[in-house]
């Protein structure tokens, strides 16, 4: 072709990406609207930066915005822009060739992999013509801001010509893109359509958007604005924008990175957490935008699903325009954007704990269920562990909550493990027997109430040179060295060498009746106030982790405990005596049995309670009947 024909024609490669492009976007249609949008915005940033440098410009007083008209009767559709506008030249390099480079490569991915075409449009400068989706003839009227030049028209059908005129009729600058919309896509000529959409991708462009006289675009992109010229009040308004959230935020981090990537995140932390979340596990995610410009609706890429309670916006003036999705993940410049977003979240988070713990304990209350999730998070493990929280013994009630930092900090003298026990709320927790042998020594345990945390305490093994070590499976023999609070000797006297060998073999009897129920029956040296406890092998799981896991395998067997006896209480001394005058006294084998199943009752593995209840109720009888005998009730 030559530059005084009027007439143009599409080469070959570009016929066929302009019929994929027609008919590969159609679930994706309104996306044309986006990058049309986005061409006029960039055109009006070019204006600027030449007014700036103090050009002299075509209609210097005009201003900068972009219109958009329609008729829904005639399928019309116009974008006007006030910005720099093209010349001839321009207009058959910036829309003539669409890509001049990689345009080829474009038709080769669609073709071979069969790609949604949706995602990629743009990566190889064909945005504008996105819009052969809904028109069946486009005309570009454009008018350059130099004085000199004269005003273009381009003209195509999409098929495979386009016709560039020179017009004699003065035009306003800028540029103004006329579109004939197809039969099926009339829904483009609609207000309300038309406004969802520049809500949706658009509502941040820096310049006003109007449709018809109504500006749409009224909410500021607030992440763009220095720190200092926001109040409180603006940030909650677009929180609420944001979030269709009633209530203003409980946290707002606000961030603008310049080196050496440039990019502004906005985050905001909910006053209260989404109940729904597990209903709804996919509905969270940040807004990613590029230069204002909306690429993808809740990417959850930028931040690790355990803080999805986090909302917000991430923009980036690194990432190239309509960057596809599966691109976006191997992209290194959208990968070190996401690590710096969970960063900064991190940082804020740490601050906050630090220098205000009663706030940072709300904030754990609310989204501390689905934080620690992040247990299995290695590459943030060690900021991860700063900021997890437990209730435990040194709590003075439910609601206080300790650091793994503060419970290192009053670790007695020789203890060498971070002791842990689970159950179902706090009052359960401490009337359990194996806490008998923390309270007497006034070591610390942490309480684990919610189901996770004992999978996170399993998972992170260990914090700094401390392994976690359940209360259930502790080797009370390791902890001889650490002092008892209480020194006072037990009010029972010792047992005779004749009564602790009768013991012993009292153990034995109880270990033939519990036969293969339990692993071993032993003297216990944890227990104070308690007849017996069950106790899990050092290597075995405790009692929680084993009815979560029955819950999932019901094929899964019951673990074999060993069973402790406490030599000192006064249950266990009259059982001893039983034992001297009679080894095959029946009273021995329901005692036995009561305990045992007892303790299984507590530890909430008693799969059958009807045959405790029916001994229990059984022995209330005989009780009461020698009850009435003491007493010489008629």
């Amino acid at each position: 072709m030559t530059d005084s024909t009027k007439k143009y024609e599409f080469k070959a490669e570009i016929k066929k990406l302009l019929d994929i492009l027609v008919h590969s976007l159609y679930t994706s249609r309104e996306i044309f609207l986006r990058e049309l949008i986005s061409n006029a915005s960039d055109a009006l940033d070019k204006l600027r930066f030449e007014s700036n440098r103090g050009t002299e410009m075509f209609d210097k007083d005009l201003a900068l915005e972009i219109k958009i008209e329609f008729d829904e009767k005639k399928k019309f559709l116009t974008i006007t822009d006030t910005g720099i506008g093209m010349t001839h030249d321009e207009l058959i390099t910036n829309i003539g060739t669409i890509a001049k480079s990689g345009t080829e490569e474009f038709v080769r991915l669609i073709a071979e992999t069969k790609a949604d075409a949706s995602n990629i449009i743009g990566k190889f400068g064909v945005g504008f013509y996105s819009v052969f989706m809904v028109a069946h003839e486009v005309i570009i009227k454009t008018k350059s801001f130099r004085n000199d030049e004269k005003a273009v028209e381009w003209k195509s059908d999409g098929l495979g010509e386009y016709e560039i005129i020179e017009l004699d009729e003065k035009l306003p600058r800028g540029t103004k893109v006329e579109i004939y919309l197809k039969d099926d896509a009339v829904e483009f000529a609609e207000k309300w359509r038309l406004e969802s959409i520049i809500k949706k991708h658009s509502n941040f462009i820096s310049y006003p958007i109007f449709l018809e006289k109504d500006k749409i675009n009224t909410v500021s992109a607030l992440w763009r604005e220095p720190k200092s010229s926001i109040t409180k009040e603006q940030y909650d308004e677009f929180y609420k924008f944001l979030s269709y959230d009633s209530e203003a935020p409980m946290d707002v981090i606000h961030k603008s990175v310049d080196a050496p990537i440039q990019f502004n995140v906005l985050l905001f932390i909910p006053k209260k957490s989404n109940d729904f979340f597990w209903q709804d596990r996919e509905n969270y995610g940040l807004d990613l935008y590029v230069r204002r410009v909306l690429i993808q609706h809740k990417n959850k890429e930028l931040l690790p699903e355990y803080l999805s309670f986090v909302k917000g916006v991430v923009d980036s003036e690194d990432l190239p325009l309509n960057i596809s999705r599966e691109t976006l993940q191997e992209n290194v410049v959208f990968t070190k954007i996401a690590s710096s977003v969970s960063s900064t979240i991190f940082n804020y988070l740490a601050d906050k704990a630090k220098s205000d713990p009663a706030s940072y304990n709300d904030f754990w209350k609310e989204h501390g269920k689905i934080f620690k999730l992040g247990y299995s998070d290695f590459s943030n493990h060690d900021k991860y562990l700063e900021l997890i929280r437990f209730n435990s013994s040194f709590c003075k009630d439910k609601d206080e909550l300790t650091s793994l930092a503060d419970y290192a900090s009053r670790m007695k003298e020789g203890q060498k493990e971070i002791y842990f026990i689970t159950g179902t709320n706090r009052e359960a927790i401490k009337s359990d027997p194996h806490m008998e042998i923390f309270k007497n020594k006034g070591l610390e345990v942490l309480y684990l109430i919610d189901p996770i945390d004992e999978f996170v305490v399993q998972s992170i093994h260990k914090y700094k040179d401390y392994d976690f070590k359940s209360a259930e499976s502790v080797d009370s023999k390791k902890m001889s060295d650490i002092k008892n609070v209480d020194e006072k000797k037990n009010e029972i006297e010792e047992l005779s060498k004749d009564d602790e060998k009768q013991f012993f073999s009292l153990l034995s009897k109880m270990e033939s009746i519990l036969s293969d129920r339990v692993e071993d029956v032993v003297k216990s040296d944890r227990l104070v106030d308690s007849a017996s406890c069950i106790v899990s092998k050092d290597e075995g799981l405790s009692a929680a982790m084993q009815k979560i896991l029955r819950m999932t395998n019901k094929e899964m067997g019951q673990q074999k405990k060993i069973f402790e006896v406490n030599p000192n209480h006064k249950l266990v001394r009259n059982l001893i005596k039983v034992f001297k005058a009679d080894s095959n006294d029946d009273f021995i084998v329901n005692v036995t049995e009561q305990l045992f199943e007892s303790a299984l009752l507590q530890e909430g593995s008693l799969d059958d309670p009807h045959t405790l209840i029916q001994r229990l109720n059984k022995s209330l009888e005989q009780s009461s009947d020698w009850y009435v005998e003491v007493k010489k009730i008629n």
